[in-house]
């Protein structure tokens, strides 16, 4: 389970699967990129069905501490993006790596 994906190899695969070239796939997967950034920015939420939502979150203000010296410190209240994935998204997830074992 160590291994990583980039963007360069989902530029990859989606343009082998779709015929596009890599710097026009690489233009679309930026502009999807900036597109969900930009409408998190505006407050909006974004819902793509079947993959999950993308939400802004508000954390208040909270006591916390140092991991290195135990030092209680203060975080002040912010927006913070989130990510949940859709039920299908996480019942094929967890049957693929079940067939893994």
């Amino acid at each position: 389970m160590g291994q990583t994906t980039t963007k360069a190899d989902l530029v990859n695969v989606i343009a082998q699967r779709t015929g596009l070239t890599k710097n026009e796939t690489e233009a679309v997967v930026d502009c999807l990129f900036e597109s969900i950034i930009d409408s998190l920015k505006a407050g909006k939420r974004i819902e793509i069905r079947g993959f999950g939502s993308f939400n802004i979150r508000f954390k208040n203000l909270r006591q916390a501490r140092n991991p290195r010296t135990g030092e209680k410190v203060t975080v002040e209240p912010k927006n913070v993006p989130t990510f949940k994935i859709s039920k299908e998204f996480k019942q094929a997830v967890s049957e693929s790596l079940k067939n893994d074992e």
